[in-house]
């Protein structure tokens, strides 16, 4: 193979090489007289041609994630809150202020942290109730099908179903539909 190259070579092809050393150059990022950038030196070889699940799936919480704190900045400006840069300018000015008035900011600090903690225990408190509630009921339902079931499955000494149960079961369900 070597051989036939410097054959070639020798030939006098020299054009396949050079349209070889420019698509090289151009391939990576050269192009030009000026040479190869450092990124594009950095990168040339980088770019792999495998697959891998592990790193699609970085690329792809990457972009998720940028796309989320976009949208929260989007949001903000839209709201007219100040920015994080704006934010750390006016804390660096209020500074001194706050020095000042520290004792009263740490107590109303402290009532807000109260008042907080006893909202969340009230909305505690109301979901653990409507869990409860939720859970009697289902219990409360069990037992009347079991009832039903225990009440339909009786027979009589000779093994014939009572009718009496099965009857009252088909009026209780007609009267149901009625009233609905």
């Amino acid at each position: 193979m070597e051989r036939a190259m410097n054959v070639r070579m020798k030939n006098g092809d020299r054009k396949s090489k050079k349209t070889g050393k420019k698509n090289n150059m151009q391939r990576l990022g050269g192009g030009g007289r000026g040479g190869l950038s450092l990124e594009a030196f950095a990168n040339a070889k980088t770019k792999t041609n495998t697959y891998n699940p592990a790193i699609i799936k970085k690329q792809r919480e990457f972009y998720k994630n940028a796309k989320y704190v976009s949208k929260y900045k989007r949001i903000m400006k839209q709201h007219g809150e100040p920015s994080e840069g704006a934010r750390h300018v006016e804390d660096i000015e209020r500074g001194a202020a706050d020095t000042k008035n520290k004792k009263k900011s740490g107590v109303s600090l402290r009532e807000i942290y109260e008042r907080k903690r006893e909202e969340d225990d009230e909305a505690r408190m109301e979901t653990e109730a409507a869990i409860q509630a939720r859970k009697e009921e289902r219990h409360g339902a069990e037992a009347r099908r079991k009832e039903l079931r225990g009440k339909m499955l009786k027979k009589t000494r000779s093994g014939q179903p009572v009718m009496k149960y099965r009857i009252q079961h088909i009026l209780e369900t007609l009267e149901g539909s009625k009233e609905d």
